[in-house]
């Protein structure tokens, strides 16, 4: 194996996993099992193997350290700051990932390097090891631009919801309220939900149309110049 005659950095991914309830956005924190913070919360993460691109490394360690492995990921961004690790010259590739919470919720694991993982509400974060906090900002802003001109945010819902549910996921994530007839009406216009025959089942008030996303629509017109946009 070739030697290198100057010391290298090492390599880390960092995971942050958005997941949305009906009045909330999450995200999943690991309580770290060693030091450095040992005992204090953090992102799941953790060093390249030499074998691994950097997403083969987000997606083994996000199943080693809380059993999730089916979730749309996307790569955030570069930290590279020199003091960002107390082990030594670390450079951490950051990823954002979304699922569909009622999926997790419960069945979330700690093990490997983690002794526990739990869902956080974006608006009562702990303290974070590292520099994780300024990865936290980062993504959860990223999330609120793209949710804008992309549909990711079908990937935090069920298969299958209603209008006002997802209006309620834009509301969540923007931090802001939205007129309900022109969201209706603009989202209707894109001619990307099918409607189906069924309705919400066990609720108090009337049953509203349930709706899913056409993926392959989306896809199809994308490659046209399609442009989504809320």
């Amino acid at each position: 194996m070739y030697s290198y005659e100057y010391p290298r950095p090492a390599l880390t991914v960092d995971c942050v996993i958005f997941g949305l309830d009906e009045n909330d956005l999450k995200v999943l924190l690991i309580e770290r099992a060693h030091d450095p913070y040992e005992g204090c919360w953090a992102f799941p993460g953790g060093f390249v193997d030499m074998d691994e691109t950097t997403e083969t490394a987000a997606k083994r360690e996000l199943w080693e350290e809380t059993g999730i492995k089916s979730m749309f990921l996307e790569q955030l961004y570069t930290f590279s700051g020199v003091e960002r690790d107390p082990r030594g010259r670390v450079v951490s590739v950051a990823y954002y990932a979304l699922v569909k919470l009622i999926d997790y919720n419960d069945q979330v694991r700690a093990s490997s390097d983690a002794k526990k993982a739990m869902w956080f509400s974006v608006n009562e974060m702990p303290a974070l090891a590292f520099d994780h906090a300024e990865i936290f900002e980062m993504a959860l802003q990223r999330l609120k631009g793209k949710v804008r001109y992309q549909p990711i945010g079908f990937e935090l819902l069920t298969e299958k919801f209603t209008l006002s549910q997802l209006q309620k996921l834009y509301e969540i994530i923007l931090n802001k309220e939205l007129d309900k007839r022109n969201f209706r009406k603009k989202i209707l216009s894109m001619d990307l939900l099918v409607e189906l025959s069924e309705r919400q089942q066990g609720v108090s008030h009337r049953a509203a149309k349930l709706y899913q996303f056409d993926k392959e629509k989306y896809t199809a017109l994308e490659s046209k110049g399609f442009s989504f946009e809320l």
